[in-house]
């Protein structure tokens, strides 16, 4: 019976161990706001390290701004790419089945070049574009806004 008791107590250490390292290795702590804002001001822009009122403190509120339920694919790396930003009936490289869906806030700053989206507040999903690519995009928010209603509007920056 003394033999059989150090196997089990052994398997149950080594799993704390992996969850311990696990949870360290996910629990990254968010920067201060005054940290965020310097990010953004040198366009450093970490996923899950950055939150909408710091890009809005740095760069000012975006002048093109869109507010939606939407999906998002999550990738093996667990970051996210929104389901607007791949072609109809396409999925990402790398695709392996996840798939979240939440309140995405996009923000285009044409002059900036970015597109930044936003999910529970911290930024999920960045990327550079073109002008065209973003003037694009805003013309298509332009054109959903025409058939939204004032309470589609409760959530803006």
């Amino acid at each position: 019976m003394a033999n059989i008791a150090p196997a089990p107590m052994k398997t149950l250490l080594s799993m704390l161990g992996i969850i311990g390292c696990v949870l360290s290795v996910g629990c990254k702590s968010m920067p201060t706001l005054e940290q965020q804002e310097q990010l953004v001001q040198s366009e450093n822009l970490p996923l899950d390290q950055i939150t909408s009122r710091a890009v809005v403190n740095a760069w000012g509120k975006p002048p093109f701004y869109q507010s939606e339920f939407a999906y998002f694919f999550v990738m093996p790396d667990l970051s996210l790419i929104p389901r607007s930003r791949v072609a109809a009936g396409e999925v990402p490289k790398g695709w392996r089945g996840g798939v979240h869906a939440g309140e995405g806030v996009y923000f285009a700053y044409p002059s900036r070049g970015w597109l930044l989206v936003f999910l529970d507040e911290q930024l999920v999903y960045r990327e550079k574009l073109q002008p065209e690519e973003l003037r694009i995009l805003t013309n298509a928010w332009s054109y959903a806004a025409r058939f939204k209603t004032g309470i589609d509007d409760s959530s803006r920056p």
